[in-house]
Formats: structure tokens, C-alpha cells, sequence
């Protein structure tokens, strides 16, 4: 059974505004809904039968639409969640922090975790889930994308709002069948 990792729909903010988690706004609740439409019209046999979703708000409210069709309760796992700040970067400085982990490799990302066994944890999770819709983050995306491609830039892609991306778990393990639509601008 294939994987299908999304990355959530454009929320009502954006990274550094009041809102630590934010929802979707119209556009992403749009979004959400065009996901869910997609995933359904998989053949039977490939479509997802189980709904997992990263605990922020902006995932948990893009996986819904599909979960409410397909009837399935919703799974929240920590483990797709957004990538973690490091203790010595101030929420303010979160962004910086990012666009200077997006031009490095996973082991040069400066913190006080090992981003290199976090991004493996990441893809192993997702291969957690054989036959499930997976909805995460960009970076979360770029995780399991690089671990499959068994490459090690931080940033492989620019996954866009609501993109599917398609995975073949093996043996807890992941290859990866096929991108999703990518971004025209900047995450950050």
C-alpha cells in the first residue's frame, strides 16, 4: 500500500505572526477540500484508509475533509510535526534560523538536536503508515523526500500547499514514487 504524504493547506498566518498555530485560512480550507477530492478519486485499492496528521492546527484542519469522507477517526502524530527550534533560537529568530538550515545539509544544521536522526525519524514514521494520508509540513516533507532519495540537502523541493507527495513503504523504509506540485514562492 502506498503513503501519501500532504503538507498542509496556506494558513491564516504566517510563521513569526501572533498565532503560534494557526488554521487555515479560505484559501486552505479550499485547498484542503481539493486534497481530499483528489485522495478520493484514487482507484479503491489505492485510495488511503487511514488519516494521519501532524498535532498543529493548520495539519489537523487539511486532513479533516478526507477524514470525515472516508469515515476514518483521525490519528495525531508528534512524529510528522514541524521541524523543532532549536532552545538557544528565540521564536522571533525562527525564521532566520530556517532559511539558514534550507542552504545547508541535514548534518550542518545548527541546534542542540541532531536534525539528521530527526529527518530519519521523520521518513521512519511515515513508512509507519503504509496505506495511510499522511498530512505534515514543509520541512517535514523535505525529510521524508531526502531520506527517500537518499539525498542530504535540507531543502530537495519546495512542496506546495496541499501537495501530495507518494511513497512506497518497504520493509520500514521509503521510496518515493512521486512529488507533489511544487511552490512558486518562498516559504519564509
Amino acid at each position: 500500500m502506498r503513503t501519501y504524504m500532504i503538507r498542509h493547506g496556506k494558513p491564516s498566518a504566517t510563521w513569526g505572526d501572533q498565532d503560534d498555530d494557526p488554521g487555515l485560512d479560505e484559501t486552505g480550507l479550499a485547498q484542503a477540500r481539493g486534497a481530499a477530492a483528489i485522495l478520493l478519486a484514487l482507484p479503491a485499492d489505492a485510495r488511503p484508509t487511514a488519516v494521519v496528521s501532524s498535532p498543529l492546527r493548520r495539519c489537523r484542519e487539511t486532513a479533516q475533509p478526507f477524514a470525515e469522507a472516508i469515515g476514518a477517526e483521525l490519528i495525531v502524530d508528534p512524529r510528522v510535526g514541524e521541524i523543532p527550534t532549536p532552545k538557544a533560537v528565540a521564536h522571533a529568530d525562527r525564521g532566520a534560523w530556517l532559511r539558514e538550515a534550507f542552504a545547508g545539509r541535514w548534518d550542518e544544521i545548527r541546534g542542540d538536536l541532531d536534525y539528521d536522526a530527526w529527518r530519519r525519524a521523520v521518513a521512519a514514521a511515515v513508512a509507519s503508515y503504509p496505506g495511510a494520508a499522511v498530512f505534515s509540513h514543509f520541512v517535514a516533507i523535505n525529510a521524508a523526500v531526502t531520506v527517500a532519495a537518499g539525498g542530504d540537502l535540507v531543502m530537495g523541493f519546495r512542496p506546495d500547499h496541499c501537495s501530495i507527495q507518494v511513497f512506497e513503504p518497504a520493509d520500514g523504509r521509503l521510496i518515493l514514487v512521486a512529488k507533489g506540485r511544487e511552490a512558486s514562492t518562498q516559504v519564509l
